[in-house]
């Protein structure tokens, strides 16, 4: 116990994953999901893929880790994607060829394109966020990203507490290659002992942060994932600061 209250007090630093972790979306992807499966003559439940989406998550990021999105050709892209959304609604009950899991794939986008779907902060983040900022901790963000957000963290009013952003699609490298947890380090002139990664995602976050030396929460809010068992999980952002 000493031990880890030791490493606690001399914490300097708090990064986050931005997707899952921040920000969420509006209307819920299960919401959408269902829309676009009815359209296509599909009828499924919204709790069910609800229940359905950590798991394949975890699925999307372990792959994502093995071998980034950035190194894959278009092709193996969309075959990542549609095997995501296979596995998705095959969670959910409903069985599915991967042609029409690619079809579900196409008209989702063009569904978030059309009905303005949009980011919307956690309703635990800006609570947590001020209570950092006002004990004097450095702020930033650490995200997979493959197009600029850069407005998206003004429009979400998240400038006013962060110190910086670090994204793959700047610096070329994706989580969980520890490369850009040390960008992290450096921007924030912080040890890896003095700082912690916040996110949702196992394969990414914890993984990554822990090849970096840096202590992970790793957050769910469902508790969908018990059986990580090397790691402090939280339920809410809120538990970041009992970790200081």
């Amino acid at each position: 116990v000493g031990s880890e209250m030791c490493i606690r007090d001399r914490i300097k630093a708090v990064f986050f994953d931005f997707y899952g972790t921040l920000v969420d979306y509006d209307p819920p992807r299960e919401q959408l999901l269902v829309s676009v499966c009815r359209e296509l003559g599909i009828e499924v439940a919204a709790e069910a893929l609800r229940r359905a989406i950590p798991a394949a998550d975890q699925f999307f990021y372990r792959e994502s880790a093995r071998l980034p999105l950035s190194k894959r050709s278009p092709v193996e892209k969309m075959d990542l994607y549609a095997e995501y959304q296979k596995m998705m609604l095959e969670g959910a009950g409903i069985q599915i060829a991967k042609e029409k899991a690619l079809q579900v794939l196409g008209k989702l986008a063009a569904l978030v394109r059309q009905s303005g779907a949009k980011l919307v902060l956690f309703p635990d983040v800006e609570p947590c966020l001020a209570e950092l900022k006002s004990r004097g901790l450095t702020l930033g963000v650490v995200t997979n990203v493959d197009r600029d957000i850069s407005e998206t963290y003004s429009e979400l009013g998240l400038l006013s507490y962060l110190d910086f952003v670090i994204s793959s699609l700047e610096m070329g490298v994706e989580k969980p290659d520890p490369a850009i947890f040390f960008i992290a380090l450096e921007r924030a002139g912080a040890e890896a002992s003095e700082a912690i990664h916040v996110g949702d995602q196992y394969y990414t976050d914890v993984v990554g942060a822990k090849g970096a030396g840096i202590k992970p929460l790793l957050l769910d809010r469902d508790g969908s994932y018990p059986h990580f068992t090397d790691c402090v999980r939280i339920a809410s952002l809120g538990e970041v600061v009992e970790w200081l």
